[in-house]
């Protein structure tokens, strides 16, 4: 079952290079007490998400701070070494924090997993953004797969 509106978020590790070090984040330290804007990307360094998703959040960072968001994040089954990398390529700086869920366990517990195994590609997140309000999950636009059309910053902050 996909996570909805109204669900709280499950518990999960994620791992974040920080200052050199690789360090673990919590779901419940992520997301309690806070605002975060999530979004969720098949692959980092793939190409909607690099030349469209990713970029739309840092260039809007500023923008969805001042309607309330204390953090905004990047989600993908990729390892902690590519996300940092691919975070640097971006450009991200302190704008987006860049999760790793690197054996899919947030995709699997969040039913946002997207099998690309066919193609050689493995086991990926689907495309979707979220508000997260204190851990419950007040906003979530899943695109259908291959098709980036509701997930972006814009409309996220619309609905804002």
């Amino acid at each position: 079952m996909t996570i909805k509106v109204g669900d709280r978020v499950p518990e999960a590790v994620f791992l974040v290079m920080e200052e050199g070090e690789i360090k673990p984040v919590s779901s419940a330290e992520l997301f309690g007490g806070k605002k975060v804007a999530l979004f969720g990307i098949p692959g980092a360094f793939t190409p909607t998400c690099s030349a469209s998703h990713l970029p739309g959040f840092v260039k809007n960072a500023g923008a969805l701070k001042a309607k309330g968001v204390d953090t905004i994040a990047c989600v993908s089954v990729n390892d902690v070494f590519v996300m940092n990398a691919w975070g640097k390529d971006q450009g991200v700086g302190d704008d987006v924090l860049m999760l790793a869920d690197g054996s899919g366990d947030f995709a699997k517990v969040t039913g946002l997993v997207f099998d690309l195994s066919e193609k050689g590609l493995g086991v990926r997140n689907q495309r979707y953004s979220a508000v997260i309000d204190d851990g419950v999950v007040s906003e979530f636009n899943l695109d259908e797969p291959g098709a980036f059309e509701v997930s972006s910053a814009e409309i996220m902050l619309e609905q804002l």
